[in-house]
């Protein structure tokens, strides 16, 4: 009988879902997957075959309150009874925040659980949202195993020095340091890179994370060694809407000059910067490369600005460089911003094949290249399948 394995990617007012099946196999094969969107405001359950096809639709427009445990009630059903000889054996959390004690993914228990929430207040726009599954899996399937793999994980491999703040120790010693996310992703590219090309992926590789929430990492030898994020998913390159690194005098002044309150300095921070704010126009690249609107433009050259400074500074991180990956939404359906990049990467050795970037081709650099440059699609859902069957397997 084959496994039936749940993947959760929840947010503050969505949660998508994809169901795996195993039989032993590498790879675990897609089954289906959906989202349940409009949480709190008119609950939406749509549900789609691999290929994109809509298996399942469901609205409740006079249910606003409808609870997580009914959403993922009806959800259960309807996956349980698409498994047809398969059984649904566990599901895996994607948890944003693992802290610095976890480094891998972990069975959920209720010792856990006690420990993921004292993380909340290190992530308290992403944490809550994803324990609140979990929490109603317990309720609804109360049998069901479940794994929580952390966004944050892949990076506690990183030195100190890349963790660290230059802080007083005690507030280290609290937890205000450098996390890393994205963790997943770059997991998940690491592992790929081992199939693809074992002699690269030994080798000294960054990877760039573009899409809506963007970041670049640091890999030597399949281990991060340095990320752009850091204490939050806020740091790091301009994002939709996030503004990424930002001088801490900044916030000083919105809060003393400008008499800003905290609530509204995190919305101006997450929600009302990054290219959106800068452009004026659009949190989308696709959006902004397309208008003819100057702030549209500059919104793109400052985040390639950004991704070549921090291209730089990784590169140092790890005295050199080999290779350079681009995944994620922008990353692997953006030629021009990949082309910019890789322009402001020519003193670093970079030179790419135009036509192959042209037609998102896997290796996009020239033969005489001194780094290689990927464009490797990015699975994060997989990742957490992988994680999830890899535990079950553990304690069998």
């Amino acid at each position: 009988m084959q496994d039936g394995i749940l993947v959760i990617n929840a947010g503050s007012s969505s949660i998508k879902f994809s169901l795996y099946v195993s039989n032993g196999d590498d790879k675990p094969m897609l089954s289906c997957k959906g989202q349940v969107e409009g949480i709190n405001v008119a609950p939406h359950f749509i549900a789609k075959s691999p290929h994109g096809g809509v298996l399942n639709e469901q609205r409740w427009p006079d249910q606003p309150n409808m609870s997580h445990a009914a959403l993922f009630k009806y959800m259960i059903d309807w996956i349980e009874a698409q498994l047809g000889d398969a059984e649904l054996k566990a599901a895996g959390h994607r948890v944003v925040h693992g802290g610095s004690q976890y480094s891998q993914p972990l069975l959920v228990n209720d010792d856990l659980m006690e420990e993921l929430e004292r993380l909340v207040p290190l992530a308290p726009l992403h944490q809550p949202h994803n324990l609140a599954p979990i929490r109603a899996l317990t309720e609804v399937h109360p049998g069901l195993l479940q794994v929580a793999c952390f966004d944050t994980a892949f990076h506690r491999s990183n030195p100190w020095m890349a963790q660290s703040f230059a802080l007083p120790r005690k507030l280290t010693g609290e937890g205000v340091k450098r996390y890393g996310f994205h963790g997943l992703s770059y997991e998940y590219i690491a592992r790929q890179m081992r199939q693809i090309s074992p002699a690269v992926a030994r080798s000294k590789v960054v990877v760039c994370h573009l899409g809506s929430g963007a970041s670049m990492c640091a890999i030597h030898d399949g281990k991060s060694v340095s990320s752009t994020m850091g204490f939050t998913a806020l740091d790091g390159l301009p994002m939709g809407t996030r503004t990424g690194t930002l001088d801490a005098g900044v916030v000083l002044y919105l809060l003393q000059q400008k008499g800003m309150a905290p609530k509204e300095i995190e919305d101006l921070l997450y929600k009302q910067s990054g290219l959106l704010g800068v452009s004026g126009v659009s949190n989308d690249m696709r959006v902004l490369l397309e208008s003819s609107e100057p702030h549209a433009a500059e919104a793109v050259e400052l985040f390639v600005y950004r991704i070549s400074r921090e291209l730089g500074s990784l590169a140092a991180a790890m005295d050199g460089l080999d290779a350079l990956v681009f995944t994620a939404g922008i990353g692997e359906r953006s030629s021009q911003v990949r082309a910019k990049v890789c322009a402001h990467a020519e003193w670093l050795g970079v030179e790419i094949d135009e036509e192959a970037n042209d037609r998102n081709a896997q290796i996009i650099s020239t033969l005489d290249s001194a780094v290689s440059v990927w464009v490797i699609p990015t699975d994060e859902e997989m990742m957490i399948a992988k994680h999830t069957r890899e535990v079950l397997r553990s304690i069998k």
